[in-house]
């Protein structure tokens, strides 16, 4: 028997599982980690939490399996897209590393959009340079902490820096470099032209494999910190989003996922780079060699459920902790008793800025309709339906894109609930189906580390070996019309309120 270990280098937390051929699952591990935000709409992390993360997890599942860490084939690894590790000459983290839901650097976004071109950015990049991206943040830390940039030697991802750590070895792979502003989608390389334009070394940028290739392997340091063999093969792994595709089947024309974690996403396969016109849509490289694939991202989907349980449900978490059941389950059953709609309160769920369909740092969660019958039902309703709004906003644009639908595979926390999936299915007007596993980008690069050494003989035949649709939610046909209507309003509400949100945010701003 072969057996695989996925690592996720999430928001909130790293993960990590030990799979057998079949995909069975025989352990997991999580290890939380904080996330800081000195000043607002900023999000920084301690790569350092991630390595420790990964060390203990890693040693976790290992001693929890009692499998022979010999046995194990390859290591994946997954993460949190867009984020910079700045290093020095010695291999060492020079600062915090600025995450993908940061929003400071609209200013150098705007600087790299003027001295490029729009037109030579979307022939090269396939995508607009926004707020979360990599190489904007390499340009704030240019403009804005001088001392750091110049002693910075390599710029990483975060799965990237846990490569290093494990492996010794500089390298990303085409999924998660593609959403860093200085990759060239359609060559599956970095762009050149561009770093040379806005001054970024190409010394800095790491050697690029496919997800599937092998790129480094475990070092006698490594295997000391985790337990797995030295020499054990890493292959290139995946962004967060392309190997959570891989964890649901995504790999093939018509077959859509819908996840709902921190951010909440609409993921697309595609045989060629296809190209959103009005780039409301991103256009990134897959985990699958020589394809593509299209997605809608939303920056705070479960993070504003998550928000809401820590800013207003205290008395959930206390039951929760008490009775040992889930506190989003307790917030769940109780927007169940708000109506469908809950009466015209509609949330706007940008708290963190927002990305898809509207690439504005300066957007603000809304929560608008509120009157005197307005209880704590409604509210938690409203983000519920808040998020499925954004989320229909992706799929509507697809549509517009005559991109095939066939079946949407929801996943992430969002699908664990069966009345949001319930919700999802009913905003969207589409059957959402679950599968029989819900590991998500972990379970995707551990296959990607079987097709890497040969336990599997592509992507395509890891999947088929391993998932499967084991339930469906068909949408309700009166709630998707009052729905209808609803996002109507919803989608009307940013467009009045776009000026006021950047007047707020210069205020703030000082």
């Amino acid at each position: 028997m072969s057996y695989l270990v996925g690592i996720d280098i999430g928001t909130s937390g790293t993960k990590t599982i030990l799979i057998d051929e079949t995909g069975r699952v025989l352990a997991r591990a999580m290890a939380e980690y904080p996330l800081y935000s000195p000043k607002p709409l900023w999000s920084e992390q301690e790569p350092s939490d991630w390595r420790e993360a990964t060390f203990a997890t890693v040693r976790k599942v290992l001693t929890d399996s009692g499998v022979d860490p010999r046995e194990v084939k390859g290591v994946g690894l997954s993460g949190q897209m867009h984020g910079s590790v700045f290093l020095d000459e010695n291999g060492q983290v020079l600062r915090r590393a600025l995450l993908w839901n940061d929003q400071r650097t609209q200013a150098e976004c705007d600087w790299i959009t003027e001295t490029i071109g729009r037109d030579k950015i979307v022939e090269q990049l396939s995508n607009p340079v926004l707020t979360g991206f990599t190489a904007p943040k390499i340009v704030w830390l240019r403009n804005h902490e001088p001392e750091t940039y110049a002693k910075v030697r390599k710029v990483l991802l975060p799965k990237d820096y846990i490569r290093y750590e494990l492996t010794g070895e500089f390298a990303t792979e085409v999924s998660d470099a593609s959403g860093t502003a200085l990759f060239h989608v359609r060559n599956r390389d970095w762009a050149y032209e561009i770093l040379d334009a806005i001054g970024i070394p190409k010394s800095w940028m790491p050697k690029s494999y496919e997800s599937q290739e092998i790129s480094g392997r475990i070092t006698e340091a490594a295997s000391r910190l985790t337990g797995l063999a030295v020499g054990t093969p890493v292959v290139g792994g995946g962004g967060d989003q392309a190997a959570g595709a891989i964890g649901n089947g995504i790999v093939e024309t018509g077959i859509v996922s819908s996840t709902v974690g921190t951010s909440g996403v609409v993921f697309a396969f595609s045989d060629a780079p296809v190209v959103d016109p009005q780039l409301r849509l991103h256009t990134f490289c897959h985990a699958v060699p020589g394809k593509w694939h299209l997605m809608g991202v939303m920056l705070s989907a479960g993070g504003t459920l998550q928000w809401y349980r820590d800013a207003y449900c205290q008395p959930e978490k206390v039951v929760a902790q008490a009775t040992g059941r889930d506190p989003y389950e307790l917030i769940c059953a109780e927007a169940e008793q708000a109506p469908v709609g809950c009466e015209g309160l509609i949330l706007l769920p940008y708290l963190t800025g927002e990305r898809a369909p509207y690439a504005d740092a300066n957007a603000r969660g809304v929560l608008f309709g509120i009157t005197r019958r307005t209880d704590r039902s409604h509210v938690a309703r409203a983000v519920l339906e808040g998020v499925s709004y954004g989320l229909r906003d992706s799929f509507e644009i697809m549509e517009g894109m005559n991109v095939p639908i066939t079946q949407v595979r929801a996943s992430g926390g969002g699908a664990r609930s069966p009345f949001w999936r319930q919700i999802q299915a009913d905003v969207s007007g589409y059957t959402h189906v679950t599968i029989n596993v819900d590991e998500g980008p972990a379970l995707g690069v551990a296959l990607l580390a079987g097709v890497g050494t040969g336990v599997y003989t592509s992507v395509e035949e890891a999947c088929r070996a391993t998932i499967r649709v084991n339930a469906s939610t068909e949408p309700n046909p009166a709630a998707h019309a009052t729905y209808d209507r609803y996002h109507r309003v919803y989608q009307s509400l940013y467009a009045h309120l776009k000026s006021d949100f950047a007047e707020v945010s210069k205020i703030v701003s000082g």
